[in-house]
């Protein structure tokens, strides 16, 4: 179901039935007149959906392939009770961004700015009397929300407002010496946070990061926050960060929050991730490509089972994982 807020655009509705005389009445409105009528921007879209895909390949000299995916509810079902709010922004427009809908509700007196979260983001997203973050003439801004999210004077109604399951049966290779595979019995069940894309229109403007790499500034802007409560895989043969392999190694109950150690402030408990992408030519090769930058992950991971070789070892897990200065520089060759 679509539905769509009052727009930018001027329009005349005109009755079927109305004299062709009237129709001299009608005069063009200049722009500043425009200007003055122009309001509230945006479409909004409630979404409810189900994805089920047998097999996605890429083939090159071998194929790698993720077999039988699907992404739904927990427990099945529909994926449902998402908002997705699509905005051009206005120069200095605020728009919803983040848990600025916290903010909002805190600022009216309906959340407790005891809880330092709380409080957080009546500061964080505060901006000249109204609560989001302010973007340039052009952006586009996408935020995913839910669409009801039960008591608002109850954070957990609204953290836990979107489940969803994401579900795989193997990810392998084929070759000419035969089959591998990667990954294999992937399950994750949680909730879907606060999740923003923007798409910055800064023109033709480049900068250059930090290892040198030319970026455009015009660029894609992701920014996340979710929830695992339970999540399953089995590691059959792979390397993590191209440092590690943990072929044979299997894993139950996983979960992935930030609850704890010193990195809480801000998340509501949830694992965040940022990343920009946009075209950009390293300075290492001086190749174009697809620049993935200014990358961050943050979260607490359990993993209460943790199982070598069939065997389990114990209870794995990490407090202030982070991965932070990451960008990447993707082109064929």
């Amino acid at each position: 179901m679509i539905r769509l807020r009052q727009g930018r655009a001027l329009f005349f509705a005109v009755s079927t039935s109305l004299a062709l005389p009237a129709l001299a009445d009608i005069q063009a409105i200049d722009d500043s007149a425009l200007g003055d009528i122009t309001g509230t921007a945006g479409v909004t879209i409630e979404l409810e959906t189900q994805v089920n895909v047998g097999r996605l390949s890429w083939q090159d000299e071998g194929t790698l392939s993720i077999n039988n995916l699907s992404l739904s509810g927990q427990g099945g079902g529909v994926l449902d009770n998402l908002k997705i709010t699509l905005d051009l922004a206005g120069d200095g427009e605020v728009l919803e961004h983040g848990f600025s809908e916290l903010a909002r509700r805190a600022d009216a007196g309906l959340l407790n700015t005891a809880n330092p979260d709380v409080a957080d983001a009546l500061t964080r997203y505060a901006v000249g009397g109204q609560f989001g973050q302010s973007f340039n003439h052009g952006d586009l801004v996408i935020h995913i929300g839910p669409t009801a999210s039960g008591d608002p004077t109850q954070l957990d109604d609204y953290l836990h407002a979107i489940d969803f399951g994401l579900s795989l049966d193997s990810i392998e290779t084929e070759g000419s010496d035969g089959n591998a595979t990667l990954f294999s019995n992937v399950l994750l069940e949680g909730y879907v946070g606060p999740t923003d894309i923007v798409v910055r229109n800064n023109g033709t403007d480049t900068r250059t990061l930090a290892n040198g790499n030319e970026v455009s500034s015009s660029e894609l802007q992701l920014d996340t926050h979710f929830e695992i409560t339970n999540g399953r895989l089995n590691w059959d043969a792979a390397d993590a960060l191209l440092i590690f392999n943990f072929a044979a190694v299997g894993i139950e109950g996983l979960q992935i929050h930030n609850r704890r150690g010193a990195d809480t402030l801000g998340h509501f408990g949830m694992a965040s991730a940022t990343a920009k992408l946009s075209a950009g030519t390293s300075a290492a090769t001086g190749n174009d490509g697809l620049s993935i930058h200014d990358v961050e992950f943050r979260a607490d991971i359990d993993m209460p089972t943790f199982r070598v070789g069939g065997t389990s070892i114990g209870a794995v897990s990490f407090t202030d994982f982070a991965i932070t200065d990451t960008s990447m520089m993707v082109y064929g060759h």
